[in-house]
C-alpha cells in the first residue's frame, strides 16, 4: 500500500466496503470516538492492525499515527498486539477447556511488558481489550473490560476502543482480499 495519509488509506478500501470507509474516517477522531483522546485512538488503531494481520495496512496505518503518538505510545502498541498475541490464544483455551485445573496452573509465560509497558497502565489495558476483542478471547475481553471500569473508564470510552478495534480489523481483512484477488473489481471498475 503507498501513501501515508488516511486519506489515502480510505481511498484505497473498494465501493463494497464504503461503510468500513465512513467508519475508518470516523473512529479515528475525537468526535467518532467519545471518551478517548487523539493519543488513545491512534494507540489503539496501531495495536488493533498489527493484530489484524495485515502488514501493508498495518505500516501505512502506522505510518499515519507517527504523526500523532510518541515513539512509546507507538512501541506500546506493538507491545500490546504481541503480548495479546500470545495472552488471547493461551487464556482463551484456559477458558475453553472446561477443566478448572488449567486455571490454577501457573502460565509460564514471561508478561513483563504488562508490568512495565512504557505508557500509562490503563491506556495499555486499553490496548489490550482491543487486541483481545480482535483475537476473539473472552476472557481476556472480560478481564480487561473490568479492570478499565473499576479504574474509571466509562463505557463509552471502552465501545470507542472496541469500534475502533472492529474497523480497523474489518478493513485489514478487505484490504488484503484485494490485494490477493487482483481480478475483483473494487470500485469504479465494478461499475463500468
Amino acid at each position: 500500500m503507498d501513501g501515508t495519509s488516511l486519506d489515502r488509506i480510505r481511498d484505497s478500501i473498494p465501493d463494497y466496503a464504503r461503510d468500513l470507509k465512513l467508519n475508518l474516517g470516523s473512529v479515528l477522531s475525537v468526535a467518532g470516538a467519545p471518551g478517548l483522546n487523539e493519543r488513545q485512538i491512534w494507540a489503539v488503531a496501531v495495536a488493533s492492525a498489527i493484530a489484524s494481520r495485515n502488514p501493508a495496512f498495518a505500516r501505512a496505518l502506522e505510518a499515519v499515527a507517527a504523526g500523532h503518538l510518541d515513539a512509546a505510545h507507538l512501541q506500546a502498541a506493538r507491545a500490546a498486539a504481541a503480548i495479546m498475541g500470545m495472552n488471547n490464544i493461551y487464556y482463551r483455551f484456559v477458558h475453553l477447556v472446561e477443566d478448572a485445573e488449567y486455571q490454577t496452573l501457573p502460565a509460564r509465560l514471561r508478561m513483563n511488558v504488562l508490568a512495565n509497558p512504557g505508557i500509562d497502565k490503563l491506556d495499555f489495558e486499553l490496548l489490550s481489550l482491543a487486541v483481545s476483542a480482535i483475537n476473539g478471547c473472552g476472557l481476556c475481553v472480560s478481564s480487561h473490560e473490568k479492570k478499565l471500569r473499576q479504574s474509571g473508564y466509562s463505557r463509552e470510552m471502552i465501545q470507542s476502543a472496541v469500534r475502533i478495534a472492529a474497523t480497523v480489523h474489518a478493513v485489514a481483512a478487505v484490504l488484503e482480499y484485494q490485494a490477493e484477488a487482483p481480478g475483483v473489481p473494487s470500485g469504479a471498475q465494478a461499475a463500468a
